[in-house]
């Protein structure tokens, strides 16, 4: 039998305890998932955790990027079918506040990873998030959707910040749906608020047709 790529080898050690770990944190949650319980159901060794992970928090950190990811491709395949660019924009920001609905995501990244990980804000991915919602925002406002006077960075910043504190707040409410419609809600009046005038008065005018 010829020798499997040691590449090949290591990544697959990595998705198993990805998936073991994510099962675990998704069903009981990050205090009371066991690293041996886990791995043995990956059929590798607590060893080969620390090996790859340093410890059950850089598990965590894996299972919350991999999320991170789906999110990010479940966002861009809905936002692919708006009408036109500003649509696409509403949609990738809030259908991050619609997956906090969303119970293993509101378990793992709103509530254990805050609480192991610290603020979300400081995340390695949000770096990437802001550097993309800028690139999106700098485009709307060559196309003429966004206001002159409105920096692209600094939108970006305030609204990662919204979407943050929003989706967090919807995954600790005693009534998320109630919460997420509220939410929402404010949260688009805000995103509006960028919008040249023209532009403005055309989603205003969806807004008043959907209700």
């Amino acid at each position: 039998m010829a020798h499997r790529p040691r590449t090949e080898m290591i990544a697959e050690t990595r998705t198993k305890l990805i998936a073991a770990g994510r099962r675990a944190f998704g069903t009981v949650g990050y205090a009371d998932a066991s690293m041996d319980d886990f791995t043995a159901e990956a059929g590798l060794t607590r060893g080969a955790l620390y090996h790859h992970f340093g410890g059950k928090k850089g598990l965590l950190e894996a299972v919350v990027a991999e999320l991170d990811r789906e999110m990010s491709e479940r966002t861009l395949a809905l936002a692919s079918k708006a009408s036109d660019p500003w649509e696409a924009f509403l949609i990738e920001c809030t259908c991050y506040l619609d997956l906090a609905l969303d119970p293993e995501i509101q378990r793992i990244v709103h509530r254990d990873g805050p609480a192991v990980l610290g603020d979300p804000s400081l995340w390695a991915s949000q770096d990437g998030c802001i550097a993309s919602m800028t690139k999106s925002l700098r485009g709307l406002k060559e196309e003429g959707y966004v206001r002159d006077d409105v920096d692209p960075e600094a939108a970006a910043r305030l609204i990662s910040g919204a979407s943050l504190h929003a989706a967090q707040w919807i995954a600790n409410s005693d009534d998320a749906q109630k919460t997420s419609a509220e939410a929402v809600k404010a949260y688009k009046a805000l995103l509006e608020g960028l919008l040249e005038e023209r532009h403005g008065k055309i989603a205003g005018g969806r807004a008043a047709a959907s209700h």
